[in-house]
């Protein structure tokens, strides 16, 4: 498969998303309990994956975890920036994660042990909630997003090769449609790609990582 190499950061924003945001009381501890005990009926966005399943007949399984620590102030979304010099998403917002092992006997044990390796979380501090439909990425991966409540307090570790830099992001501000920016690229011989941005501060979260997120918004609002 074709990898294009380009900075999304400076192609125009072609709209906005646009639904309202994610209601504050559905962004409770309790009522995300309850969502993936009795999950509602709902359907995943996917922009590109068809083509990309099409494209991909045998992609590489992966798993990240979604991690939403409890603080004071809110929920918030754990990402990582990724370092400049890897093969895959280099430079780029991530979840934690990575690929599956053949020691790993589920998707979400990839996730945990991945996360762990990657950022130093334990998983002692990591109630799993529950999964979302398995992504599929323009580099050949099938990623399952595995959602997680993580309880403070707890300690990181980067992996100094993987891992640039660790923050937090408002899970309120992630779960506004008025927040999610749409743009798109086209090159030679290439069918024109659209993708979800949603810079935040100084990180640039698009890609992979904004099209989960995006899922977890529709799964939340259904």
């Amino acid at each position: 498969m074709t990898k294009l190499h380009f900075d999304p950061k400076i192609l125009p924003i072609e709209s906005l998303a646009g639904e309202a945001a994610v209601l504050a009381e559905e962004l409770s501890v309790e009522r995300l309990r309850r969502r993936f005990a009795n999950p509602p009926r709902w359907e995943p966005e996917t922009i590109e994956e068809r083509l990309l399943r099409v494209r991909d007949g045998n992609p590489t399984r992966a798993s990240v975890l979604m991690p939403l620590v409890q603080r004071e102030q809110g929920l918030t979304m754990l990402l990582t920036e990724r370092t400049a010099h890897l093969t895959d998403h280099a430079g780029q917002v991530s979840l934690p994660g990575g690929r599956a092992e053949p020691e790993d006997p589920t998707a979400i044990d990839t996730a945990l042990r991945e996360t762990e390796e990657e950022i130093g979380l334990a998983r002692q501090h990591i109630e799993v909630l529950g999964t979302l439909p398995d992504h599929f990425t323009g580099t050949g991966y099938r990623v399952t997003p595995v959602v997680g409540l993580v309880h403070p307090p707890f300690e990181l570790k980067a992996d100094p090769f993987e891992v640039e830099e660790i923050f937090e992001v408002p899970l309120a501000f992630l779960m506004d449609g008025m927040n999610h920016q749409r743009r798109s690229i086209e090159a030679p011989g290439i069918a024109r790609r659209t993708f979800y941005t949603m810079p935040y501060d100084r990180f640039f979260i698009w890609g992979a990582t904004a099209g989960m997120l995006r899922n977890l918004f529709h799964f939340l609002r259904a």
